[in-house]
């Protein structure tokens, strides 16, 4: 179910239409909300689309600031200016008043179908590489079902991105998504913060606290980086796992939780099984559902299209100018990067970018010093390199899969990767099994 925010100044009118049409919604009274304080207003929850009424003042001030946070379905009497105004300025869509339930299910609908059938993306996960595409196969799958999920990448692939699109199209979409920093809680707090505690049960516990995992209850739980938590925390984790249910620090007796869970590492947990520092219990467990985010160097078809996400993710934040895009020149220099730190490190150099920039395009400029004076990729000799190292893995493949006598998972463990990372190898070589 998709969260609905409706903006007007007549926001409690609509409440029951929107109800009726069976939507999770909450309303923004804007003559109770002046413009200035929207911003924090909208930070506290987070929403999938917006409603605009356009019969309101100041509507276009609204809909520049919200159409960065999420798509907008304008809506208002009769009125052609305003209906084009409307979508010049971003609006996904416009309905004429009056509206009825079947009118706002329609609408909804054709939205969440661009969302899911998007072919740059699957929400705000943006590529069209064939990796990605994989990936965004493997979301709607993992929506659909009830088992924990395993992300795997480098630091900053995306993988909370990936873990919020599958809570958000899962039957739990209602209920709360939690997200636990596993290496953010020291050992100390580790029990009172995930299970709470009861009145009386330390000094200092002068009240019943209810722990994370019980607040979630119903809903999603992400541990994010949980390949950094200690022996005691994998303990911890792992009986809520296999029993489904936690104890408050005092409590006399169990108390069941329904929880989804989802985790995200940038470590190789198979590596760290074999070390001891993983329970490999807890890994399996884990590992029912992998979702393998591969980076970005990897997939350099993807940054002309996040480039662009991010210019109009952040061109919002210049009040003078509106950047609208990035010259040729400037996106050479970007396809020459390795991108170390990965979607992130992109971000960041285009929202740098367009602090600096004088016109409606980023120039070479614009881009960090570093970017510009680091000399360009040698093209030819990258291809020539590119083949030998295809060749080479083409044929290490090949005879780990004869080894194997076309075991796909034994292969995989042999060559120290991901049976999903193997597959998709096996496909790019065309290899025949």
């Amino acid at each position: 179910m998709l969260n609905i925010l409706i903006i007007s100044d007549k926001a409690k009118d609509f409440y029951a239409l929107f109800k009726s049409a069976g939507f999770a919604l909450d309303t923004l009274d804007v003559s109770k909300h002046p413009a200035s304080s929207e911003s924090d207003y909208l930070a506290a929850d987070q929403y999938d689309i917006a409603f605009l009424d356009l019969d309101t003042e100041k509507w276009q001030e609204r809909l520049i600031h919200v159409r960065h946070r999420m798509p907008v379905i304008a809506f208002s009497r009769p009125d052609l200016k305003k209906a084009v105004e409307a979508m010049k300025l971003g609006s996904s869509d416009y309905l004429e008043m009056p509206l009825t339930s079947d009118i706002l299910i329609e609408a909804v609908k054709r939205h969440k179908k661009r969302l899911l059938t998007h072919k740059h993306g699957f929400e705000e996960n943006i590529g069209v590489s064939s990796s990605m595409q994989e990936v965004y196969g493997l979301i709607e799958k993992a929506a659909v079902s009830e088992s924990n999920v395993l992300i795997t990448g480098e630091s900053g692939t995306g993988k909370e991105l990936i873990a919020r699109s599958i809570h958000r199209w899962s039957p739990r979409s209602e209920k709360s998504f939690m997200t636990i920093n596993c290496s953010a809680i020291p050992d100390t707090l580790l029990e009172s913060e995930l299970f709470g505690f009861e009145k009386g049960a330390f000094t200092g516990a002068q009240y019943t606290k209810k722990g994370l995992l019980e607040q979630a209850d119903g809903g999603t739980v992400f541990f994010d980086e949980i390949g950094d938590v200690t022996q005691l925390f994998q303990t911890k984790i792992l009986r809520v796992l296999q029993e489904g249910e936690i104890m408050r620090i005092g409590g006399m007796h169990s108390i069941k939780v329904d929880l989804r869970i989802i985790a995200a590492t940038n470590r190789d947990l198979k590596i760290a099984c074999q070390r001891g520092a993983f329970r490999i219990d807890l890994f399996y467990r884990l590992n029912v559902i992998n979702i393998h985010l591969p980076p970005l160097r990897d997939r350099m078809e993807d940054v002309p299209l996040l480039a662009k996400h991010f210019i109009l993710e952040h061109s919002a934040k210049r009040k003078d100018i509106l950047i609208k895009g990035i010259t040729a020149e400037a996106l050479d220099i970007l396809m020459s990067h390795t991108y170390p730190g990965n979607v992130r490190e992109l971000e960041n150099i285009i929202e740098r970018a367009i602090s600096f920039a004088n016109t409606s395009e980023i120039l070479p400029a614009d881009l960090p010093p570093s970017l510009r004076e680091s000399p360009a990729r040698p093209r030819n000799s990258t291809l020539l390199l590119k083949e030998g190292l295809a060749a080479f893995e083409k044929e290490t493949i090949t005879s780990a899969l004869l080894e194997s006598n076309g075991n796909i998972s034994r292969a995989a463990t042999s060559l120290g990767i991901y049976r999903q990372q193997l597959q998709r190898k096996i496909k790019q070589y065309r290899i025949m099994i």
